[in-house]
């Protein structure tokens, strides 16, 4: 058995993927200090008695939007932190994806017979929203696959040629 973080793919796709929420908790972060910077510029140029239409709408913008990019940085930094654990552990499965609906998704694993009632695929939901992500799984369909489970109701999949992965949640 060797684990799924052994290919080279996987390393550069988690890479890629921790870079990525790095970008979103950084700009986040950087906005909130921005909005509180601006936000006492603004005060100290109010108490000149000068008025500076909209900025404290700019401020609240700045330190709400950073705030929400930071939080969803920090939760995609701890979920590449989660699988790089799960899949240097775990092996990957292979089988065939068959598309249920826009994020829905059936893992049909090897050896999977449609006809024997005991057998069942695992129902998945893609955990992206991003429309253009959605799009790329779905050109899978039919596709041989590889998954791998990286928590008690999570998954990871990809293919091969596919430069990155995408996390899904089973359903029941």
């Amino acid at each position: 058995m060797h684990p799924a973080h052994d290919d080279p793919a996987v390393r550069a796709a988690l890479a890629g993927y921790q870079a990525g929420a790095v970008r979103w908790l950084a700009g986040g972060a950087m906005a909130v200090v921005l909005g509180f910077l601006g936000g006492a510029a603004a005060v100290t140029v109010a108490e000149t008695g000068r008025r500076l239409p909209g900025v404290g709408l700019v401020v609240v913008v700045l330190v709400v939007g950073g705030t929400v990019a930071a939080v969803a940085g920090g939760g995609a930094l701890m979920r590449a932190r989660r699988w790089r654990r799960a899949l240097a552990h775990t092996a990957w499965l292979t089988g065939r994806l068959r598309i249920a609906g826009p994020s829905l998704l059936a893992f049909e694993p090897d050896g999977y017979d449609e006809l024997d009632p005991d057998d069942e695929p695992v129902r998945l939901r893609l955990m992206s929203t991003a429309v253009w992500r959605t799009r790329a799984a779905q050109q899978l369909d039919g596709g041989e696959v590889r998954v791998a489970p990286v928590g008690e109701r999570e998954w990871v999949l990809t293919a091969d040629g596919l430069e990155t992965l995408y996390g899904a949640r089973q359903r029941t």
